[in-house]
């Protein structure tokens, strides 16, 4: 069982913030990151997970909402081999209604190889990625928190020089949150503190 720290992190400047285990690092210490982004990585595991704010997409239902998300993350990214696993009902997020516009949220997980950086398909690890998706329909913005979870590293892999290739040790294992309770306290601990982030429309 794990027993980690899971300190409450501001995220976009403390406008959000999000609580999630002390050993997902700031990776904007290591590398830019797109200002409609917030990256955290566990290099130990090859774990991360990302906050992204996009401009709502009008033409994506909310039923299924994560896993148009998901695929277009597979596209993106090249994966080979996209499974979806798992999708979820719509669910209310009534903490984070603007102007007495709801919000909701839909959660999907999927199975994809996908290169790390620039390296070639040959070099692919197959990950298990858990996609949330909440919808502030109220600012026009879909957020999208994404958990990358390594099931199988590539001896190729850029991966394998930090944590080693072959099958990745179990979250329960290593004593640590696995990443599917990690999005799951990631979401319900998401609150919007200053909603002037979203521009004019707040």
């Amino acid at each position: 069982m794990s027993t980690e720290l899971c300190p409450e992190r501001p995220l976009f400047g403390g406008a959000i913030s999000s609580a999630f285990p002390q050993r997902f690092q700031d990776a904007s210490n290591i590398r830019q990151v797109p200002d409609h982004q917030e990256v955290f990585v566990d290099p130990s595991r090859d774990e991360s997970l990302i906050f992204e704010l996009l401009d709502f997409k009008t033409d994506v239902g909310d039923i299924g909402s994560a896993s148009w998300f998901l695929h277009d993350l597979a596209r993106e990214q090249d994966a080979e081999g996209f499974k979806l696993i798992e999708q979820s009902h719509v669910i209310d997020v009534p903490g984070l209604s603007y102007r007495n516009i709801p919000s909701v949220a839909t959660t999907a997980i999927g199975e994809m190889a996908i290169s790390k950086g620039r390296q070639g398909r040959e070099a692919q690890n197959l990950l298990r990625v858990y996609v949330a998706n909440i919808r502030l329909k109220g600012v026009e913005t879909d957020v999208l928190v994404t958990a990358y979870e390594p099931i199988l590293i590539n001896p190729l892999s850029e991966s394998a020089n930090a944590v080693g290739s072959g099958l990745a040790v179990p979250a329960s294992q290593s004593g640590i949150m696995p990443m599917c309770d990690v999005i799951k306290q990631s979401l319900s601990t998401f609150k919007v503190n200053d909603w002037s982030l979203f521009g004019s429309s707040a």
